[in-house]
Formats: C-alpha cells, structure tokens, sequence
C-alpha cells in the first residue's frame, strides 16, 4: 500500500477538477526547463506542487511528457496574441485554474483581463503569486460556472461596454454535460464575445483517457465529447475561424514522444473536424461570433 504523503493525492487520484490545474501547471514547468523552450512560465512549478507532479506520474506513457497540455498551451497563446492584435479589448478566462499568461505574455498594460474560477483555486492562486505583477489590468472573480444565474450576472458585469472580447476555455468544456456546455454558448453568444477560444475532443479520445486513468479521474470524469466535433458550436451562434489539431501542433513542434513521433512520420489524414465519432481526435478551435448573434 502506498503511503500517504501530506498534500499528496493517494495513487495519483484527483480529487476534484481544480486538481487537473495543477496538472496542467506541471506539464508547463516541465517545458519551461528545456533549453528550447516553447514559452516561459517561471510560475509553474510552484503553482504544481506535488500534487501535480503526483498525478503526472501515473499519467499513461504516451502523454506522460506532457505534449497535449505544452501543445494546446502554445497555441492558445497565439491566438491570444493575435486577437490583441486584432483589437481585443478585454480577455474574459473561464475556470482559469493556475494559468498564467497575465504574468507571462507580452500585453498591453492597459488590457482588462479578468478571470472567473471558484473560490478555492482563486485564493490558492492569489496566494502563490501575492507579490508579482501582471503586465496587464487583471480581474480576478471567484464564481460558479455552472450555475446559469450566477453566470450571466457575471458576464453581465464583466463585459459591460467592451466591443471585442475574447473568452478562453482552456481544458474546461470537457467536464461539462454537454446540456452545459449548450448553455454556455448561448450565453456568450448573446453578449459582446468577438471570439470564443476552446478545447475539445472526440468520443474514442474521452473513452480512451477515461478508461486508462479510470482510478485517477474518478473524481474529475469527462464528459462532453460531441461527435460532430466543431459543428455542434455552429447552431448555437457561433461560426469556426480556425481549426488546430492538437496531434498534428504536437508533432510540428517537435513534441511528441518519440514512439508516436514515428508512428506520425507516415502520411496520415485528418479527420473531418464536423465528423470525428471514431477517429481519435482533440483540437483547440478559434470561433467568431455568427452574424445573426
């Protein structure tokens, strides 16, 4: 029987979806370490600690180096820099856990950035990093996504008068039913969104991560999965600006662990991202907002 260790998670199990944060901010401590450095987040390590560590070890072998989280941190990144460059006027972080890119990324100082997360990440956030200094106007809310009320009083307040916000999702859409998730995009489709920056993955991908870390995600179990990939987002308001595979960013950055790495070295065919129910799949997709909005 494995020993318990104070602040440890016993055999690597999360506790709840705030824990998969700490696992995210591992992974970008990992990459912050290598010499060729996709980005640089200083922060990471501590925001980890020996939960995410823990959890990162009984990760199955072949994402165990992190490469989807460094590969969809990467390009989110991007999309953030170019929307900045597009004239955002406010980034609105949904369930923002332990990221950092306020202290990390080059933004415009007078930039609002707020983000939204429940109060015990928030305050554990605000705790390891009391003392440093975002580079832009950054917001910090404790609020529960889930519920509808709370919800809309909170985009309420924080897109009064802006005209091209961009929201991120990063890693969230996943634990949500897809009744949810529904409802999510509907609500920022009515209010003043430009673009809706989100993660997500096909059905075999949900199964496949569920079924290998069983034991570890039973208190974080994922969800939504919708087999018509990006399509499911287009009724509700929403149009698709730009499609990443996270596989194909992994391997174009030289990422992947190289068993995978030569399995991807021989031509293969994305799937259509408006029909991925069996092909094993996840992207970070950009969304504008539909005209009729």
């Amino acid at each position: 029987m494995m020993k318990q260790v104070p602040g440890l998670i016993p055999q690597g199990g999360v506790s709840s979806v705030s824990d998969t944060a700490r696992w995210a901010a591992y992974y970008r401590a990992l990459e912050t370490r290598r010499p060729d450095a996709l980005f640089q987040d200083p922060f990471a390590e501590q925001l980890a600690g020996d939960v995410g560590k823990s959890i990162a070890a009984h990760a199955p072998w072949h994402v165990r180096n992190g490469w989807p989280v460094i590969a969809r941190t990467k390009i989110i990144d991007d999309f953030v820099l170019a929307a900045v460059a597009e004239g955002c006027d406010c980034v609105l972080n949904l369930a923002a856990g332990l990221d950092t890119r306020p202290y990390r990324l080059p933004l415009p100082e007078s930039l609002p950035w707020v983000e939204a997360d429940l109060p015990g990440i928030v305050e554990e956030k605000a705790r390891h990093l009391a003392g440093h200094v975002p580079r832009c106007q950054l917001a910090q809310e404790a609020v529960d996504l889930a519920d509808p009320e709370a919800r809309a009083l909170f985009l309420q307040a924080a897109l009064t008068n802006r005209r091209k916000a961009l929201v991120i999702t990063e890693g969230l859409l996943m634990y949500l039913s897809e009744e949810v998730v529904s409802q999510l995009a509907r609500d920022l489709a009515r209010v003043s969104v430009a673009w809706w920056v989100l993660e997500t993955i096909s059905p075999p991908v949900r199964d496949m991560i569920m079924a290998s870390m069983k034991d570890e995600l039973a208190n974080a179990r994922m969800h939504f999965a919708p087999p018509n990939g990006v399509a499911f987002f287009e009724p509700l308001g929403w149009r698709v600006a730009d499609v990443r595979p996270v596989l194909r960013e992994a391997r174009r950055l030289h990422r992947l662990p190289w068993p995978l790495n030569l399995a991807a070295m021989h031509p293969f065919s994305e799937p259509d991202p408006r029909n991925v129910a069996r092909a094993r799949w996840s992207a970070v997709v950009r969304l504008k907002r539909g005209e009729s909005s």
